[in-house]
């Protein structure tokens, strides 16, 4: 009886120290480009042997990362969000050539502002990182800029 006890106890000690893998740390940033210009600054910081996937990625590859921003009325978008250059390699687990994200990436969009007063826009950004021996599945962060 001890013995599964002690076997059980063990088991709990186990899977109650189990890491949660998250290799991406986000940070969000706000860059005053003119009177009414702004540039929404999101910044991946990746941990060592992980990579992030850009944000075109061909069918059948991994997941993309996606940006989405939630409208307030106090700015528009300007043009798409811009990714930093990154690597293109041809990937032998997805069989296609991937753009992806090594150590430190910032994922730039700009907004025209429709207000002098300073407000947040609150972002999601979904994503999807590897290793070389493996994937996490698809993650959702949130993000918020403070425009002043």
């Amino acid at each position: 009886m001890k013995n599964i006890i002690l076997a059980f106890a063990l088991i709990v000690v186990s899977v109650g120290q189990a890491q949660i893998l998250k290799p991406v740390k986000w940070e969000a940033s706000v860059k005053k480009i003119s009177d009414t210009e702004y540039e929404l600054i999101a910044t991946a910081n990746i941990d060592e042997h992980w990579h992030l996937y850009s944000q075109t990625v061909s069918e059948g590859g991994p997941i993309a990362t996606t940006f989405t921003f939630q409208g307030n009325g106090k700015f528009l978008k300007k043009g798409n969000t811009i990714e930093d250059e990154g690597q293109t390699i041809d990937d032998p687990v997805f069989g296609m050539k991937i753009k992806f994200f090594e150590t430190k990436v910032s994922f730039k969009q700009r907004i025209k502002l429709k207000t002098k007063e300073a407000f947040k826009v609150n972002a999601t950004v979904e994503f999807m990182v590897c290793d070389d021996s493996r994937c996490l599945p698809p993650t959702e962060v949130d993000l918020v800029f403070n425009v002043n």
